[in-house]
């Protein structure tokens, strides 16, 4: 097992990455406070795993709420049902919520444990590659909005994160592929050598090889817990984890919730971000060529949808958290390993980027 830790004076937590940690139970109770415990899974999970987790928690008041599975499914609308069990119930602002799922699960779980009662307690437990590396960590909680991705939310920290890379056995491959788009970001914003690993080892981490896996999501939740250290709220540097989001999350809200899995998006969208920056003179056509090529040995799209017009893409782009006084801030590419957060781009290369794209298919 590693253990990480992603330092936030006294909101600071442990991220623990291991193979069969959903047997270990001191390693989950020692972080649950009090006597109440609520687990918040997905119908997809629950037969996986929710008597496993329960298993551990025998000395606790413990209950669970089991929600529909899906990104379209990550609303306000569907988070009340955690409320409704937890006032049903009488769980008082002594629960610990554990989230036991994808980013979906976690970040409602996250959300709900941010307003329930003004603030309780609660526990990541991943079960997917893309919320292992990414979602489960910071304390980024949010739901969507039928105009905009994650547009309603809080930042809230977990007490931990437990990452079982158990559970990525049950992952189909195209959540695997999703997943993998993340991994592939941290190479981009700021880890060249990282980059370079993964285009090496790219086939083993499809391939599942637990050792591949393990150092890859090791590696992705250090890169990124030093970014949420520097910048908890993302006032500054902690923008640049969302490479290729405002594109991404255009897709994904333009399509429908779930229709294109969110590093599915991400991938196009962070290859989009490349395509601008080499518009703007400031990356290679062979640097492209390069974050195309990975994106492809990973299977994950490197075009937009055949729907999303360039008119689309910048209303839903202008509905994106990182939009200032009217102006889309991007996140752009110097070069691989090299990005900036930047609203001095050419909007006529922006457009050309949006057509080319479009004339892709």
């Amino acid at each position: 097992m590693k253990t990480l830790q992603v330092e936030l004076a006294e909101r600071s937590y442990p991220i623990y990455i291991g193979t069969d940690l959903l047997s270990q139970k001191e390693l989950l109770t020692k972080h649950i406070k009090r006597q109440e415990v609520l687990i918040v899974t997905n119908e997809t999970i629950a037969p996986l795993y929710l008597d496993k987790v329960s298993a551990l928690l025998t000395e606790f008041k413990c209950d669970s709420v089991v929600l529909p599975d899906g990104e379209s499914y990550k609303t306000l609308e569907v988070m009340n049902h955690i409320f409704d069990k937890l006032l049903s119930e009488q769980f008082s602002r002594q629960v610990t919520l554990i989230a036991l799922g994808g980013g979906v699960i976690g970040d409602m779980t996250g959300f709900a444990a941010a307003c329930y009662q003004r603030g309780v307690p609660f526990i990541q437990i991943p079960t997917t590659l893309l919320s292992q590396v990414d979602s489960s960590v910071g304390g980024k909680t949010a739901v969507n909005h039928a105009l905009g991705k994650n547009m309603i939310g809080a930042f809230y920290q977990p007490q931990c994160v437990v990452a079982d890379t158990n559970t990525l056995n049950t992952l189909d491959d195209r959540q695997l592929a999703s997943g993998l788009a993340e991994v592939i970001k941290y190479g981009l914003i700021n880890d060249l050598d990282f980059f370079e690993w993964l285009e090496k080892n790219i086939s083993a981490l499809k391939q599942r090889d637990s050792q591949a896996l393990a150092y890859a999501i090791e590696r992705s939740c250090q890169d990124k817990a030093d970014i949420v250290a520097k910048d908890e709220t993302e006032q500054d540097v902690r923008a640049l984890l969302n490479l290729g989001h405002t594109f991404g999350h255009a897709i994904e809200t333009g399509m429908g919730y779930g229709n294109w899995l969110h590093g599915e998006a991400i991938a196009t969208g962070m290859l989009m971000a490349a395509d601008l920056s080499a518009r703007q003179g400031w990356m290679s056509a062979d640097e492209v060529s390069r974050i195309a090529d990975l994106f492809l040995a990973a299977g994950l799209p490197v075009q937009s949808p055949q729907e999303m017009s360039a008119q689309k893409f910048l209303s839903l782009m202008s509905v994106d958290k990182k939009v200032q006084d009217g102006v889309i801030r991007l996140v752009l590419l110097k070069g691989i390993g090299k990005a900036i957060i930047s609203d001095d781009y050419d909007v006529e290369k922006l457009q050309e980027t949006l057509v080319a794209f479009q004339e892709k298919q």
